[in-house]
């Protein structure tokens, strides 16, 4: 009797997982809408009625390699939506704060109102290759190009996170996602302040041979890596998200 009791409890929870997820099941879901626009600022008006800009972003896999994934992000005419396609829910989870953080730094950066602009943030890859809050520099900076109707240069990709003030905090792997920078063409990599140099340790075996018997020890001595050239590609710090649209916008 028990365990039919288990059994039935089981079923029914496997249910409620299921119709919760299907709820999932369009390609987008709000993450918020403006609520904090502000009424004494005229509604933006965008060159066209929807702008996509899709731009190249590294990461790292499970297995610590380097990856370029694509984001995108389109502005449309519609009611102060943020809209994030959760077709991957691990997405939708993991990157929810960062685009909430990226919509309000672009809006205070392009000083406009935003009330009668949806956007919507995509990204073409498998979910558990990105980090949300890595990739938070970059989902700023593309979300400021396409309220503005510009155009982003192929040719730099960043990383690090976006902070409520405009700053770009550190992440990890950057000489793996440098590598996949340079490895689709990238010519420049842009990386928090700070993180433009390595720090390693190296092992450094000492041995001492008394009469038959030899006796070793194992130094780690702390090195300081440049990125820029371990990688073979250009490395640049930027503090801010305004330093960064510097090599952007074209």
């Amino acid at each position: 009797m028990e365990n039919n009791l288990m059994f039935l409890l089981a079923v029914i929870a496997l249910l409620l997982v299921f119709f919760t997820f299907s709820n999932y099941s369009f390609k987008s879901e709000i993450i918020s809408t403006n609520s904090s626009t502000t009424t004494t600022t005229q509604p933006i008006t965008l060159q066209s009625s929807q702008r996509t800009v899709v731009m190249k972003v590294p990461a790292v896999d499970n297995d610590g390699n380097g990856v370029v994934t694509l984001l995108k992000v389109e502005a449309r005419d519609g009611e102060g939506r943020v809209l994030a396609d959760v077709n991957n829910l691990l997405f939708w989870v993991d990157t929810q704060y960062s685009i909430r953080t990226a919509q309000r730094v672009a809006q205070s950066d392009v000083s406009v109102n935003i009330s009668n602009v949806d956007l919507i943030y995509g990204i073409e890859t498998n979910a558990t290759l990105i980090e949300g809050p890595s990739a938070g520099a970059s989902l700023t900076v593309a979300t400021i190009a396409a309220l503005e109707n510009k155009s982003l240069n192929p040719n730099v990709m960043i990383t690090g996170t976006i902070n409520p003030d405009g700053t770009i905090g550190p992440v990890g792997g950057i000489a793996e996602k440098a590598k996949a920078a340079k490895d689709v063409g990238a010519n420049l990599f842009l990386v928090p302040e700070g993180q433009g140099t390595q720090t390693s340790y190296r092992p450094v075996e000492n041995c001492t041979k008394y009469g038959s018997m030899t006796y070793c020890t194992t130094e780690y001595k702390k090195e300081k890596v440049d990125i820029s050239k371990s990688v073979g590609i250009e490395v640049k710090e930027v503090a801010t998200v305004e330093e960064a649209l510097k090599y952007f916008l074209t």
